[in-house]
This record gives structure tokens, sequence and C-alpha cells, in this order.
């Protein structure tokens, strides 16, 4: 297995860029302000599937293949940033409209399809697995290897989108969305408006 030294970079590395605000955690923590833990939660578990699936296809080597290939990567950018629009009109919608979000077990069906879509749609995803893994592989690394630093770095996305969702879906911050309700919907509908058009603008800019 690699070193600790190495283990500890990999883990470092996407810790930072699985923790930093963007789109899955903006996404995760308002759907546990908005519906509740167990429905935020739901929403993370489908977040760390998508993640870990780019994790496979970057340990498998194919990650590489997808860089290279530069129309089924525009394809990928082109469907994650309609995604992403598609988020923005109902953060809209949600703003423009009275009431809390719904909940259950079907809201946690719906939530756990949202947040797996939301990460498959992200291609940029495997390039940050890529960038990790090799802070702390080789190119003679052993498959163990490779599968112990991947392993490790899938427990610590799902560990990530668990904590924003128990930490956004309490009392406080639950109390703090009804009240703010209109306002933080309408920032989300910005920011998932920015991050869809970048995303487009990056697929048309590798033509």
């Amino acid at each position: 297995m690699p070193d600790l030294a190495g283990l500890s970079a990999i883990a470092a590395a996407f810790f930072v860029a699985a923790a930093s605000p963007g789109p899955a955690t903006l996404a995760v923590a308002t759907v546990s302000m908005s519906a509740g833990r167990r429905t935020g939660m739901a929403f993370g578990l489908g977040l760390s599937v998508g993640l870990a699936f780019w994790g496979l296809v970057a340990a498998a080597g194919l990650g590489a293949l997808l860089q290279a290939s530069t129309s089924a990567l525009s394809i990928l950018k082109l469907l994650g940033g309609a995604y992403l629009l598609w988020l923005a009109v109902n953060a809209a919608r949600s703003a423009a409209r009275a009431g809390q979000a719904p909940t259950g077990q079907a809201a946690d069906r719906r939530g756990f399809r949202r947040g797996l879509l939301l990460n498959l749609s992200n291609p940029k995803a495997v390039f940050a697995w890529m960038a990790a893994l090799a802070l702390g592989l080789g190119d003679g690394s052993r498959a163990g290897q490779v599968a112990t630093a991947t392993g490790l770095c899938i427990v610590l996305g799902f560990a990530i989108y668990t904590f924003y969702a128990v930490v956004f879906s309490t009392g406080g911050a639950m109390a703090v969305y009804r009240r703010m309700r209109r306002w933080i919907e309408g920032a989300v509908a910005g920011l998932f408006t920015l991050a869809g058009l970048g995303l487009i603008r990056s697929a048309f800019a590798r033509q």
C-alpha cells in the first residue's frame, strides 16, 4: 500500500477539492436546510456515489482518455452545464413559491437521484481525482496501492457530504433558512447559473 506520507498527501488534496464551496457542497447544504437531515443525507449519499464513480474512472486510467477526447469531454460538460441550469431554475422557482420543501421517503429518493446526477454530470471531478492520486502514487504503483488510495478518498468524500448534511440540518440552520428562504434560494439560483454557464463555456473553449 502507499506510504503514510503519500496517503496523507492524497487525502489532503482530495479533502480540499471535495470540501471546498462548489455546486455539490452548496446543493447538499441547501437541501439539508430546506428538507431536513434525512433528505440531506440521502442527497449526500447520491453525491458520494457519483464522486466514487469518477474515482473509479480515474483509478482505472480512463480519466486520461477522457481528458484526451475533446468531443466526449465537451459533451459531458454541456450536459453538466445544462443540469446545473436546470437546478438553477428549480431554485428560482423555490424562491418564488411559498411553503417548505417536501419531505418523506419520496423526497429522500428524489434527493439521492439529484445528488447522484449532480456529481455524475460534473466531468471536472475526474480531474480532481487524477490530481489528488498523482500526488501520492507514482507511475509504477501497484493495483493494491491505487485501490487503497481510491478507497480512502471515497470514504472521505462520504464523510464530507455527511458532515455538510448534519451541520446544515440543525435547528439553527433550518430556522435561518425559513426566515431567509427566498434570499437563499435566489442566491443559489444565481450561483448555479454562473457554474452552469461556466461549464458550457469551457466546453466550447476546448473545441
